[in-house]
């Protein structure tokens, strides 16, 4: 069992979609469209048990991370505090569950499902492969806040609107700046501001540096539309309905 967890893994290295990858992927899919599916028959105790269950296993996940770098010997403050976009919101997304707080699901639809899909597409896992504890761990954290942002929509009824996406837009950039800034103090480079991952990501085919990000910029519009337009659609039909009424 110790081989799971050691820091110089020997088992399969991680590789994208592969087996072990295209299983969880799926795992994941089915369970947020079963939320969809049965969203009718959340209970208030079941929706209750939900929330706070999740915001468990999202502030447990995370903090084992922390202990497993700590143990490993490679936590330092350039790499592990929780400025990255996704860590950032698995503390956001159980305050959220808890709290049932609006503001913060604006930015966990819109930052929490455009981010977290994408590391679940291209995760930085290197050689930790299915079974080694960093892979669960990886898919459980990015999973998990899809499907906070996925139960908080569709269970609990909330939705964003055109002011959220551009509140979102707004504050992501000025955070944008202030991690920046750390990032220069520190010699640190959380969000990518400096430079690119080691590992394969989407940033790979967006240029060099600053055009990434730049490019980084376009994208992320064009992922908050895209979650945005079913809403759109329907707000869109509601108005047309009225209109014919």
């Amino acid at each position: 069992m110790i081989q799971y967890f050691v820091k110089d893994f020997t088992g399969d290295p991680f590789v994208i979609f592969g087996g072990p990858h295209l299983v969880v992927l799926v795992i994941l899919a089915l369970a947020n469209f079963s939320i969809f599916l049965f969203r009718q028959r959340f209970s208030p105790p079941i929706r209750k048990a939900f929330r706070y269950g999740l915001a468990v296993l999202l502030l447990v996940n995370e903090l084992s991370w922390h202990v497993w770098n700590y143990a490993v010997g490679q936590w330092t403050i350039q790499t592990m505090l929780p400025l990255h976009i996704c860590s950032l919101l698995v503390f956001a997304s159980a305050l959220m569950l808890v709290l049932r707080n609006y503001p913060i699901y604006e930015f966990a639809y819109f930052l929490g499902i455009g981010a977290a899909f994408q590391a679940l597409m291209t995760p930085d896992l290197g050689i930790y492969g299915f079974p080694h504890y960093r892979f669960f761990q990886t898919f459980i954290s990015h999973g998990g806040i899809i499907t906070a942002a996925v139960y908080m929509t569709t269970v609990e009824g909330y939705r964003p609107t055109w002011k959220s996406l551009v509140r979102v837009g707004v504050w992501t950039n000025v955070y944008l700046l202030v991690v920046t800034g750390i990032n220069l103090l520190i010699d640190s480079n959380y969000m990518f501001t400096l430079h690119k991952p080691p590992t394969a990501s989407l940033f790979d085919v967006l240029g060099p540096w600053p055009w990434y990000l730049l490019a980084a910029e376009g994208i992320a519009l064009v992922v908050f539309l895209t979650l945005y337009l079913p809403f759109a659609v329907k707000d869109y039909r509601k108005q047309a309905a009225a209109e014919t009424a």
